[in-house]
């Protein structure tokens, strides 16, 4: 196994660019955990509410360092065989089917069933070795020769025996195959595990990776999102939306909006040619911000309230 040097992770500051250049506007916070996880070689776990960019973020850094992402998305039940290897059974049985044909030959002159399960044995495991194996997103993310972004996405919706079957993967960059043996990655990949929360993390996972929260951004730095995403889009009216969905976060709502839907609400007063906010465009458009509709009703019976607040009338 060798270590795998992205040069485009050697600096903060060249983080911090580069990964603006792609569209990804980051905090120095965040680019300096991307560079100290390059140079020692840690996992990144990224945790904070849903929709603040955290799986962009794993996005980017495979955009930006120019190799592929490999992604897994965890849910109950995840086991090994969805995330690490399988058997080609399909492959086993056709070769079953030729090996049959052939048994008679091997076996032929045999005295005895002692010489024959010798025989037998001579042929190797042929049916256990690399070319009957089908790599799942573990064990594909350490065979890239140049290096990879391993995506575990939504870690906390796993099972705790999967973050059992994760240690070994994030401490010594290998995975152990009874059949084969230990795998060792052919180049250390760079690592994002993500979370939103939903549950505490065991001790030995956390020890492994290095943290990083992602809170919902500042009006400043969602403008700045706003303003790279969309740049079509007026600053006055830039300012109102960010404002209001700020505003729009602090009330009761079963889901607050995210990054996404901020972008998207933006595209959409784009496309409406919106020259600023009122009552009607907001009541036209904000099922595109919020999702469930006593979140829209909630909103919508303050708007007059936020207006007045934040001057946008």
């Amino acid at each position: 196994m060798q270590d795998t040097h992205y040069p485009q992770l050697m600096s903060v500051d060249g983080i911090v660019s580069a990964f603006e250049e792609h569209g990804y506007i980051c905090t120095r916070r965040i680019a300096t955990v991307v560079y100290l996880a390059a140079a020692l070689n840690k996992p990144i776990l990224v945790e904070g509410p849903p929709g603040v960019g955290k799986t962009e973020l794993a996005k980017t850094c495979a955009e930006v360092i120019g190799k592929p992402l490999v992604r897994l998305q965890c849910y109950e039940g995840l086991d090994e065989a969805k995330a690490l290897y399988e058997w080609k059974y399909g492959k086993q049985l056709l070769y079953t089917q030729v090996l049959k044909e052939q048994l008679a030959e091997i076996l032929d002159g045999a005295s005895g069933l002692k010489e024959s399960i010798q025989r037998l044995h001579s042929t190797g495991d042929v049916f256990y070795s690399r070319e009957f194996l089908e790599p799942r997103p573990l064990l594909k993310a350490m065979e890239q020769e140049a290096g990879a972004v391993l995506l575990i996405d939504e870690i906390d919706k796993a099972d705790f025996e999967f973050e059992s079957l994760l240690l070994e993967v994030l401490s010594d960059y290998q995975v152990s195959i009874p059949e084969i043996g230990t795998v060792v990655a052919r180049s250390k990949p760079v690592v994002f595990l993500t979370s939103n929360d939903t549950r505490d993390l065991s001790d030995a996972l956390k020890r492994r990776c290095l943290h990083l929260h992602i809170p919902f951004p500042s009006v400043e730095l969602e403008q700045r999102i706003v303003a790279s995403r969309v740049p079509e889009l007026q600053e006055h009216l830039s300012q109102q939306l960010v404002r209001f969905v700020h505003a729009i976060r602090e009330l009761d709502l079963k889901k607050a909006p995210a990054i996404s839907e901020t972008i998207d609400w933006a595209r959409s007063l784009l496309l409406l040619h919106a020259e600023k906010l009122d009552r009607q465009l907001v009541h036209d458009t904000l099922n595109v911000l919020l999702k469930y509709e006593e979140d829209i009703e909630t909103a919508e019976s303050v708007f007059n309230k936020l207006a007045r607040e934040l001057e946008i009338l």
